[in-house]
């Protein structure tokens, strides 16, 4: 299942980021991407409203000391909330919908932030941020 996760995660790079975009024809966010990613490999439910901080509620449980293929990793703000997630690939590199914030809402947006899905190295990237292994 995490290698069909990984197959799906790719497919994207390259998309635009679009703030509270859940759409693999239009767009992502962050948690959209993640989620499309879990409900396509059966981890979530279809119905579901999720954000990065619910995810990271849904799976704290699962919480692991470093990433490997399918763990999400979380970034957290100063109140502990979790801002952001990703999709490792291994534990090094992780795939994300990034670079856009809540004012990218169209293709010319992401176009001007450099707002896309991309693959970054997880660990040398500032901030608190945790892992869950989903599966």
């Amino acid at each position: 299942m995490r290698i069909v996760a990984e197959r799906i995660a790719l497919s994207f790079l390259g998309l635009p980021y679009v703030w509270g975009g859940d759409d693999p024809v239009q767009g992502f966010d962050c948690s959209g991407f993640v989620i499309e990613i879990l409900k396509s490999v059966g981890v979530l439910p279809r119905e579901g409203d999720w954000t990065a901080d619910g995810l990271w509620r849904r799976f704290r449980d699962k919480e692991v000391p470093s990433p490997t293929l399918g763990c999400l990793v979380f970034w957290f703000n100063i109140e502990g909330r979790a801002v952001h997630v990703e999709f490792c690939l291994d534990d090094k590199l992780a795939i994300g919908a990034s670079g856009g914030g809540r004012n990218v809402k169209t293709m010319q947006d992401a176009v001007r932030q450099n707002a896309y899905i991309k693959i970054r190295p997880i660990l040398s990237r500032g901030g608190n941020k945790r892992f869950a292994d989903p599966f």
